[in-house]
């Protein structure tokens, strides 16, 4: 059985994958690290990864950019591998992620889905097949009201997964109220709607002519997110060092 370490276990996605891990047996969580410590916890809890003082084979990361760095460092100095779920991480955090991973192993995705991963792929193939063929390309993300990044970085990501496909020949357009011209063949749109408590939408548009193809995905809770994490964990737990990622995890299954 894994035995992982929850960086971030009172937050709302450590409670959530806490709750996956009882019914699994598989992986376990053995400890966990908080700020917050007034929660009870079936595991103890540590309030910095340094103080952990429990044996355990992998990290399972959902806190706050704020504390990446001392994760990375811990688990470069320690030789243990982790899977960093958390998102906004700045062009020096990532940098710190591709040294760190010399050391441990890192598994690191825009998103934890296994159905976004599994999209990020279709999403290629489709635009191999469509582009030439005169498609034009459109991205629409739907999110919760309380998000404060737009577009989402799956967004960006599916973006990034089509355009890899154009030999990164296309550009990205995120509104065209400012403009009066007819759309350009070279760009993918990317809109984003915030509003209720939408977990998350996203829609891939291939418009032709005379026919439009739509891959999309819907996320109802952010169990699936939780999900994602755990298969990941369990992937990741006895790899060696260098950079990982969840094709690699859908891959495996």
């Amino acid at each position: 059985m894994v035995k992982a370490v929850m960086h971030g276990c009172n937050g709302h996605m450590g409670r959530v994958i806490t709750d996956l891990c009882k019914d699994d047996k598989d992986i376990e969580i053995v400890a966990g690290v908080d700020k917050y410590t007034a929660v009870a916890n079936d595991y103890p809890v540590f309030e910095s990864i340094d103080k952990v003082n429990v044996d355990f084979d992998v990290i399972i990361d959902f806190s706050n950019v704020s504390a990446i760095d001392e994760l990375l460092n811990y688990c470069e100095a320690n030789n243990k591998n982790v899977v960093l779920c958390t998102t906004g991480l700045t062009d020096e955090m990532i940098a710190h992620v591709d040294s760190a991973s010399k050391k441990c192993g890192i598994l690191r995705s825009a998103n934890m889905s296994l159905g976004i991963n599994t999209l990020f792929d279709l999403c290629k193939k489709a635009t191999q097949v469509f582009a030439d063929a005169g498609f034009d390309i459109e991205i629409v993300e739907k999110h919760h009201n309380q998000k404060l990044d737009a577009p989402s970085g799956t967004a960006l990501a599916l973006a990034d997964a089509c355009n890899e496909a154009l030999e990164e020949d296309y550009d990205y357009v995120y509104g065209r109220a400012d403009r009066r011209e007819k759309r350009p063949k070279n760009e993918i749109g990317i809109s984003a709607v915030r509003g209720g408590n939408i977990v998350g939408e996203h829609e891939v548009i291939f418009a032709g002519l005379d026919e439009v193809i739509t891959i999309k995905h819907t996320a109802y809770s952010k169990g699936v997110f939780a999900k994602g994490a755990v298969e990941a964990a369990k992937y990741l737990a006895d790899k060696p060092a260098g950079l990982y990622d969840m094709k690699q995890v859908i891959a495996a299954k």
